[in-house]
């Protein structure tokens, strides 16, 4: 016998017609090589519902103004109730959803997910990591304190240094000449509601052709077999059983990272006040890097490749073979990238910095290699 509520909807609406593809969908068997890895999507979803509401208590005290922004900050983490900790979770947050985000996007490289029927699907994967980086950058102002404010005033005289366009976007994203009132409030409007609002279609997007293309088999393009119900794996309870074990130990490693790994609040933005070695957020430090290698024009040309040939390789990448032992060329691309990525990062992190290795002291160069400091000028120090 139907519940008095149950009955109440089912009178005014066709409940089985609304039920079937639901039920569909928690049946629908997954490929027999789904592994914890294949848990990440599910990761990049929690820290962005996370982000969400974290960042709405923060909306209750902050105030996206040059005088109040630091002030309110400070307040969160002082004053509110519990203030410090959801401060912490948001930021913490930002920094795990990048990297989740990334490592998805790897999980899908490697099992040659990407390739055909699949491609739109990895081209929406794309946009959602480049807009997860874009919420870092436009995030990291609302501070308003020192490292924030250096930050963005190299990242956006990058985007200043484009051809033609590059001056009226430096403008557009600063507000004015200068990063002050305008740029803090413009950032807040495209963090807080531009945004979310796009990641949030996107996500739903890039779901709905997961679900319903599937999730690929290690079969050769063209030769992918439907999956059954016994050689599959149910995706009800026992995949949702490692999503949920999943959210748990995300929700623990946020309030763990939070707790014992703060980020400090720092300094408030000083104008007149230039710090030394301004460096981008680490998750700009490769291409930060690259850009010192060559002249300004020419090192942008070489950074902005990087996203355009993320975004085609599936289109470039025409072979029918999907298992990474089968694909040594793609293979190796990948690894070279990621390499690259720890190198030129590790270089740009040590760069114009004094550090004491073995009894000595070296100081790094722009370039991020290090000279040994005499006796001399150490003690002279």
């Amino acid at each position: 016998m139907k519940s008095p509520i149950k009955r109440w909807f089912a009178e005014r609406f066709d409940l089985d017609a609304l039920n079937q593809p639901i039920q569909k969908q928690l049946k629908k068997p997954l490929p027999g090589h789904i592994s914890w890895f294949h848990t990440l999507g599910s990761m990049s979803l929690f820290f962005f519902v996370s982000q969400v509401l974290t960042g709405i208590l923060l909306l209750i005290y902050y105030r996206p103004t040059v005088h109040d922004a630091f002030e309110s900050v400070k307040y969160i983490m002082t004053t509110a109730t519990m203030g410090w900790l959801y401060r912490q979770i948001h930021a913490w947050g930002a920094n795990l959803m990048i990297i989740v985000v990334f490592l998805h996007m790897l999980r899908t490289f490697i099992t040659g997910s990407y390739k055909k029927p699949r491609e739109l699907t990895w081209v929406f994967g794309v946009l959602l990591f480049f807009i997860t980086l874009v919420f870092g950058f436009t995030g990291y102002l609302l501070p308003w304190n020192q490292l924030a404010y250096w930050a963005t005033t190299v990242g956006t005289e990058v985007a200043g240094a484009v051809p033609v366009v590059g001056e009226p976007i430096k403008i557009l994203l600063r507000g004015g000449v200068a990063v002050g009132g305008e740029t803090i409030s413009r950032f807040f409007v495209v963090h807080v509601i531009i945004l979310p609002w796009a990641l949030f279609f996107i996500i739903l997007i890039h779901i709905f052709m997961v679900r319903y293309q599937g999730i690929a088999t290690m079969d050769p393009v063209g030769s992918e077999k439907k999956v059954t119900a016994k050689e599959g794996i149910p995706f009800f309870p026992d995949h949702v059983l490692k999503e949920g074990i999943v959210f748990f130990v995300l929700l623990g490693v946020l309030i763990t990272l939070s707790v014992l790994a703060p980020f400090d609040l720092g300094e408030k933005a000083d104008p007149l006040k230039t710090p030394h070695a301004i460096k981008p957020e680490w998750y700009f430090l490769p291409m930060y890097q690259v850009l010192k290698y060559f002249p300004k024009l020419l090192g942008i040309f070489v950074v902005s490749l990087a996203p355009l040939f993320l975004v085609i390789w599936p289109f470039l990448d025409r072979g029918k073979e999907r298992h990474p032992l089968r694909r040594p060329l793609s293979m190796t691309i990948g690894v070279l990238v990621i390499l690259s990525l720890l190198i030129f990062g590790v270089l740009a992190h040590f760069s114009e910095t004094r550090h004491r290795f073995l009894g000595k002291t070296y100081e790094f160069d722009i370039y991020g290699i290090p000279h040994p400091v005499s006796e001399s000028r150490e003690a002279g120090k």
